[in-house]
This record gives structure tokens, C-alpha cells and sequence, in this order.
């Protein structure tokens, strides 16, 4: 087990994260978690609790070893989130206190690929004084894509790419004098363009049923500071995650589904997003399927992780269907979800082994950790403006 890297500023900046899990700041307590026995789950063979004296202006944190996923009394866990806990900082409980932002701003352009695209924004942005911190660029070769609706291969043209990361602190223009300039160059190249200035932070909605170990995951990694939004609501078909909820202060809304009600529910939850203003909805193991109607009011803005490494598996019960074809690996997809169940633009994926040893339940106790860890990459890739969609492919920078 690795040890746990911690400074007085910052709690964690990278992390074991399966062993050990950070809440906040000044650790001063550890927990064991054994979930033998549900009316204590601090108890176990190796339980051990260790705390020390604080006070408010120093409050307590916690260190736990082992996995919160399927404990119900997390209370005797983790305490409830209070916003205090960041100090006298008064942030928000559903924001991230540590997660801090320079004067970055963040370009991404695609379209047919031509000579001089590199050299016009670069001048672009030294003309008026933006240091470029980051470009990447990447360039597709002619190859054929099947057409769905005509059943042709046609001829996919050379395609380019790129994402700049651009310093505005000494910017000598306004805004709008580089979105309109921006925009010339694109009508110049016949390309599409992504432009933000990286100081609002976006809201994003999560959706669960039952199964928690991806919502866990969300949750804690956003108090970490490892994900760049406020998490605003928390909506569920089921109320067995309130707990998890509370313990970190996000509302939770239950819509009951059923075949009758499915439409009427639905609606009622576009309204919520609506209100709250969500820019990014996240489906954590959320065991309905969306209608046309909802996938289109946020295209590329619903993202969702499906337990089979895709497209092999889709739909219903990925992990039964692996076992009854003796698979050697199986894998976590996150991708942005379309009006085809299962069929939209791949953003993240990982895989694991395993053997004609391993049954149903051992293929889903593998799976669990590939699919928290694709959700966070996929859904902090998002955040941090480094996915292009083109046609049913995600193009995704690195860090």
C-alpha cells in the first residue's frame, strides 16, 4: 500500500486512490472498513481508528482504508460534509475549494487540413499578447467510413485537430476582439471552433440507480480538487444513495420509473437541469435509458460509462454475456451518449484480465474499478476542454 503524499495547502495531488481516499485537510484520523457487519462498519480485523485533537479552527479529516462502495451506515464513516471544513474560505459545499485556475484560456479547432492553420492562430494570439503554455495538433489521413444511411464507404478527407492553452493575463484586447478573429480564421479554413476563457466553472448533474462505487468515486475526486466544476444535484430513479448525498452536501432527487411514468419523469428531470443550469450531465451507472428527447437537448454533454469494453457487449448484462463467451480480458467504456444505445463517440477505456477461474461476481468485482477510474478520466477530460468530436470519434488530448 503506498503512503499517502500530503501538504499543508493542498491535500493530495497524487494518490493510491484505491486504498486510501482523502476528504479534506490535516489528517487526523484513519478508518478500516470491513463491511461484514452492517451495524458497524468501522469493524473488522484490521479495524483501526486513530484520531487526534483538533479544534474548529483546525477540523478533522479523514483517511480511509478499503472501499466505501455498498456501506450503508456511512455516517459512522464519514461525517457530513460542512463547507467549513476548507477552513474560513466560505466556499460552497458542491465546489471544489483546492482546485485553483490561472488566467488560462482554452482553444479547440477542427476542419479540412490546410497549410498555415498553426501560423494564423499563433500570430493570432501573439498579436495581441497571449502567451501560448500548451498546442497539441493532430492530423487524420484519408481513410473510408461506413455511411449508415446510404450503406456506401465513402472517402473520409485528411483531417486536422488542435487544442491551444493560452495565457490572457497580459491580454491587450478584449474578448470579443479574439472570438470575432477567431472566428474569421475559421470561415478562412472552413473549420469549427471551442473557445473558453476558463474562469466560470461548468455545472454538472449526476445520475445513479443503485450501484454506488462510480458516484463514490465522482464525489470524492471532485473534493480532491481533480475535477474543475460544481456538482450541483444529484438525481436518481431509486433513494438508496441519499446517504451518500448528504454526506457531501448535494441535493438528491428521486424521479420513480416505470414504463407508465417513464416520459412524465423524464421531462420533469430536463426541467431540474434546466433550473439549475447544468452543462454537463453524467450518467454514474444510471440503469435507464434516456430518450431522444433528452440525448439531443445535450449533445456531447452526456456522458456515460458502460461496463463492457465497447462496442463488444452492448446493452443489458455485459459482464453474464463475457462470462458465458469465456472472455480474457474485459474493460469500462465512457462515452457520450446518443440517440443509439451504447453507440456514441468513445471518450475513455481500460481493461483487465481474467480467466475461466474467475465467475459472474468476480468479473464485476473487476470491472468496478475500471469503471470509476474511465468515468473520472472521461468525465475530467470534458471539464478540461480536451475531447473533439468528429463524426462518431472523440479525438482526446492528453493532460
Amino acid at each position: 500500500m503506498k503512503s499517502l503524499i500530503k501538504s499543508n495547502n493542498f491535500p493530495l495531488h497524487r494518490y493510491d486512490y484505491s486504498p486510501k481516499l482523502l476528504l479534506s485537510r490535516n489528517v487526523v484520523r484513519s478508518v478500516s472498513v470491513n463491511k461484514g457487519r452492517d451495524d458497524d462498519p468501522t469493524h473488522g480485523d484490521t479495524g483501526t481508528l486513530h484520531q487526534s485533537n483538533y479544534n474548529n479552527n483546525n477540523p478533522p479529516s479523514i483517511v480511509i482504508t478499503g472501499s466505501l462502495s455498498g456501506v450503508k451506515n456511512v455516517s459512522k464513516i464519514v461525517p457530513p460534509y460542512n463547507h467549513h471544513s476548507f477552513g474560513n474560505s466560505g466556499n460552497h459545499p458542491r465546489s471544489n475549494a483546492n482546485y485553483t485556475t490561472r488566467n488560462n484560456a482554452r482553444l479547440l479547432v477542427s476542419g479540412p487540413d490546410a497549410s498555415g492553420i498553426v501560423a494564423s492562430f499563433s500570430q493570432l494570439l501573439f498579436e495581441h499578447n497571449c502567451g501560448i503554455v500548451d498546442c497539441a495538433s493532430e492530423s487524420s489521413e484519408k481513410d473510408y467510413f461506413f455511411d449508415g444511411k446510404n450503406g456506401d464507404n465513402n472517402l473520409d478527407g485528411r483531417h486536422f485537430y488542435q487544442r491551444i492553452l493560452f495565457d490572457t493575463t497580459n491580454m491587450n484586447v478584449d474578448r470579443t476582439v479574439v472570438e470575432m478573429e477567431v472566428l474569421e480564421i475559421c470561415r478562412r479554413f472552413g473549420m469549427e471552433s471551442q473557445l473558453s476563457w476558463g474562469d466560470k466553472r461548468r455545472n454538472m448533474a449526476i445520475f445513479v440507480s443503485k450501484y454506488d462505487h462510480c458516484l463514490w468515486e465522482m464525489l470524492l475526486r471532485h473534493r480532491a480538487g481533480e475535477l474543475p466544476c460544481n456538482i450541483e444535484h444529484i438525481i436518481s430513479n431509486h433513494d438508496d444513495l441519499r446517504p451518500v448525498a448528504d454526506t457531501f452536501g448535494v441535493p438528491y432527487s428521486v424521479f420513480p420509473v416505470t414504463k407508465e411514468t417513464k416520459s412524465d419523469q423524464e421531462q420533469k428531470q430536463v426541467q431540474l437541469l434546466t433550473e439549475k443550469n447544468i452543462d454537463l450531465v453524467v450518467l454514474a451507472r444510471y440503469m435507464q435509458v434516456l430518450s431522444p428527447h433528452f440525448c439531443n437537448s445535450y449533445p456531447n454533454r452526456i456522458i456515460n460509462i458502460h461496463h463492457s469494453f465497447l462496442p463488444a457487449f452492448m446493452g443489458a448484462s455485459p459482464y453474464h454475456r463475457a462470462h458465458e463467451r469465456g472472455v480474457k480480458l474485459i474493460g469500462a467504456t465512457a462515452h457520450y451518449a446518443t440517440v443509439d444505445l451504447d453507440e456514441g463517440p468513445i471518450i475513455e477505456q481500460d481493461i483487465t484480465r481474467v480467466s475461466h477461474r474467475d465467475d459472474v461476481k468476480d468479473l464485476v468485482r473487476k470491472g468496478r474499478t475500471l469503471e470509476k477510474n474511465v468515468l473520472v478520466s472521461a468525465v475530467k477530460a470534458h471539464l478540461e476542454d480536451r475531447i473533439l468530436v468528429h463524426k462518431n470519434k472523440c479525438i482526446v488530448f492528453g493532460e
